[in-house]
C-alpha cells in the first residue's frame, strides 16, 4: 500500500519554478531518503504531505485520501514532524512539549498523559528524570530526541524529518542515526527524512530519492545508486561516499 503518493505536483515561488510535474509513491513502512542541492525543492516536497505548501497544480494522497479534500489541522496532527532546529517550546517541560500535540487536541487527562511522555521519552532513548527538565537544559542531541518524542505522541505512522541531524557533532549525529534506524524497526512508521549528508541518506534509506531542479533524478535502493549513478550529478555524489 502507498502510504504517501504524490501526482504530478508543480509549484511555483516568486516566478520560479520549485517542483515540475513532480510524482513519488511511497510504500507504508518504508524508510525514503531525500539528498539534492539546496533550492532543488526537497522541503517544498516534504511540506506538500502535510500541507504546510499547496501544490499550483497535482495532488498530494496521505493514506489513500486526497489531502485537498481533508481537513488539513488533523492531517498535520496526525504527522509528526521534526525539523533541524527541533522547534520545542523553550517555556515548556519536556513533559509538556512533547505531549502538546495530544493536549491541543483534547487530550487533558494528566495521568494518561504523563504516561505517554513516560513511554516515548524511554523509545527515543532518554531517562524518565528528563521529563522535569526544559529544553535549555538538554544538550543538542538530547533535545533533537525530545523533538522525535513529540513527533510520535500522536501516534503518528508518518514521520517527515527535515534534515533533522544536520547541527549535531558526528558522534552524536551517528548515534541518533542509529536510535531513527532502531524506531523505525520497531514502529513500523513511514519516514521521509530530508539530508545532505549522502553518507547519511545511503545508511538509513530503504531507498534514496536524488532530486535536481524540481525533478526526480533518481529513486533506487542504495546499492543500486552506488552501482548504477543515473548521471553525472549523481556519479558526483556517490564519489564522496
Amino acid at each position: 500500500m502507498d502510504m504517501i503518493r504524490l501526482e504530478h505536483l508543480s509549484k511555483s515561488f516568486g516566478g520560479r519554478k520549485i517542483l515540475d510535474d513532480f510524482s513519488l509513491a511511497v510504500k507504508e513502512g518504508e524508510f525514503l531518503t531525500v539528498i539534492g542541492r539546496s533550492g532543488c525543492g526537497k522541503t517544498t516536497m516534504l511540506k506538500m504531505i502535510n500541507g504546510l505548501h499547496q501544490p499550483d497544480s497535482g495532488k498530494v494522497f496521505v493514506q489513500g485520501q486526497d489531502i485537498g479534500e481533508t481537513d488539513i489541522i488533523e492531517l498535520r496532527r496526525s504527522i509528526g514532524y521534526v525539523i533541524q532546529n527541533k522547534g520545542l517550546f523553550p517555556h515548556m517541560t519536556v513533559e509538556k512539549n512533547i505531549t502538546y500535540v495530544p493536549v491541543i487536541s483534547g487530550r487533558k487527562n494528566k495521568a494518561e498523559n504523563l504516561q505517554l511522555a513516560r513511554r516515548l521519552i524511554e523509545t527515543v532513548g532518554l531517562e524518565e528524570d528528563m521529563l522535569e527538565r526544559y529544553p535549555s537544559e538538554l544538550s543538542g542531541g538530547q533535545q533533537q530526541r525530545v523533538g522525535i518524542a513529540r513527533a510520535l505522541a500522536s501516534d503518528a505512522r508518518i514521520l517527515l524529518m527535515d534534515e533533522p541531524f544536520g547541527a549535531l557533532d558526528e558522534i552524536t549525529k551517528r548515534a541518533m542515526q542509529d536510535e531513527i534506524l532502531s524506531l523505525h524497526r520497531s514502529l513500523g512508521i513511514t519516514i521521509v527524512f530530508i539530508t545532505h549528508d549522502i553518507r547519511e541518506a545511503m545508511k538509513l534509506g530503504d531507498r534514496v530519492l536524488v532530486m535536481e531542479q524540481g525533478k526526480i533524478v533518481q529513486l533506487d535502493e542504495p546499492q543500486q545508486i552506488q552501482e548504477h549513478p543515473a548521471d553525472s550529478f549523481v556519479a558526483q555524489l556517490i564519489g564522496a561516499v
